[in-house]
């Protein structure tokens, strides 16, 4: 399995950087698109939804892919570089969230990875230090793209959120909407993850992943350790469910040097056409 450090190696050997080329005006609810023919990014602003009361601002960055390019998840599997957000340089910002949206297993030459093949906006929740006053959204996105070869790219953006009425809402809602919901193990609607247990393995102990569905669709499991040093193998489905469970499973590997796995939190993402959940549980 790729570590982070081969990530960056394949990243540097014979890549090009990407640097914005591309500019047009802005509108109050999105900036400028920094990037190029392959992809390009621009931050968008919501409008604060009726009868709420919440300071937190709703925000997203949006990526713009070429056809047959893809960008990675939060955790990109076996090769590849998750995106990396720097909001250092904005004003009257206290925190800012990124909200993942459900990604998808992505097959490449050497392996199997974890991420995005189509445009996507990445919502985000921006809470600012005075309520009262606009929040200048400043971004800077290093990230990596691919088709037959991967290189990496760099965006910057920036624009003033208000809580005015917004152009992007209907966008920004259905990105939103693919964000997986947290839930408590068994937990759930059309969608659980019933239950986790630890087998032993032919070479090392696996974890055993069953979910249930209100209807039979596709569906697909992810997870992440506890911090970005784990580098957990993707679950693959296995025989042997019930009547009515999809099962998946994953060995034990991509520990590092020195954890234990025992008592690690680790994160489970099950993503279907329709529905995704988010299940955190302890490897007891």
């Amino acid at each position: 399995m790729m570590t982070g450090i081969d990530r960056r190696r394949l990243l540097g050997a014979g890549c090009v950087l990407l640097v914005g080329t591309v500019s047009v005006p802005a509108a109050d609810d999105v900036s400028r698109w920094d990037g190029d023919a392959r992809s390009a990014v621009r931050l968008i602003a919501g409008s604060q939804p009726k009868g709420t009361s919440a300071d937190a601002l709703r925000a997203g960055i949006e990526i713009r892919l070429k056809g047959g390019w893809h960008t990675y998840w939060r955790y990109p599997g076996d090769a590849g570089v998750p995106p990396q957000f720097d909001f250092g340089e904005s004003q009257n910002v206290k925190s800012v969230e990124v909200l993942w949206p459900a990604p998808q297993r992505l097959v490449e030459g050497g392996g199997v990875s974890i991420g995005y093949a189509s445009d996507l906006i990445i919502p985000l929740r921006v809470v600012p230090k005075d309520a009262g006053k606009p929040v200048a959204l400043r971004l800077k996105l290093d990230y990596a793209i691919c088709e037959k070869l991967c290189v990496p790219a760099e965006a910057k953006a920036d624009l003033v959120l208000t809580k005015g009425a917004s152009s992007q809402d209907a966008a920004l809602a259905a990105a939103e909407a693919r964000v997986p919901k947290k839930l408590a193990l068994g937990k759930g609607g059309p969608l659980v993850i019933r239950s986790v247990r630890r087998e032993a393995g032919a070479v090392r102990p696996r974890i055993v992943v069953d979910l249930v569905m209100s209807a039979d669709s596709p569906v697909d499991v992810f997870a992440e350790g506890p911090t970005p040093q784990w580098a957990l193998p993707l679950p693959v489905p296995v025989e042997g469910a019930p009547a009515g469970v999809k099962r998946f499973a994953f060995d034990i590997d991509g520990v590092p040097p020195g954890a234990s796995d025992r008592g690690a939190l680790v994160t489970l993402t099950a993503v279907t056409p329709g529905h995704a959940i988010e299940v955190a549980i302890r490897l007891d």
